[in-house]
């Protein structure tokens, strides 16, 4: 059982971390999902350090934790280490890894969304090759 110190210490990270991740989603580059481009993302994978729509975030949710480890930006909590990648990528720095070879001005294929986001992140057809770099090195 924890103590109330414990719980309001708890309770200001999580609103410590609430309000981050508030700060990341009104970034312009964070302000569509990361995948189909659709406005208000209130999703998100953390170890990908993108936000993300609902729609999405069931289809990254279907591809696995190994691939992606979705949570609510809005209901969920978060750790440390969870909110420091979202701070560190978010989706233009992501993109600029997981769609390198996507033309820039090309929209994702609304009809095919969910074989789309599969070719992006489990096959990395779309990925610059060689491992994920540092996000603060793109």
């Amino acid at each position: 059982m924890s103590t109330r110190t414990e719980r309001q210490g708890d309770k200001a990270l999580n609103e410590k971390h609430a309000k981050i991740l508030k700060q990341l989603m009104m970034r312009p580059e964070n302000r569509k999902c990361v995948d189909c481009r659709k406005k208000d993302p209130r999703w998100a994978s953390w170890n990908l350090g993108v936000f993300m729509c609902i729609r999405c975030s069931g289809i990254h949710r279907s591809m696995g934790t190994h691939i992606s480890k979705v949570k609510s930006a809005d209901l969920d909590t978060w750790t440390p280490e969870q909110i420091e990648n979202m701070v560190r990528w978010g989706n233009e720095k992501a993109n600029l890894y997981w769609e390198h070879a996507w033309a820039k001005d090309l929209e994702p294929p609304e009809h095919t969304i969910e074989q789309w986001i599969r070719a992006k992140y489990e096959r990395k057809q779309y990925a610059m090759n060689g491992p994920i770099p540092d996000p603060d090195t793109l």
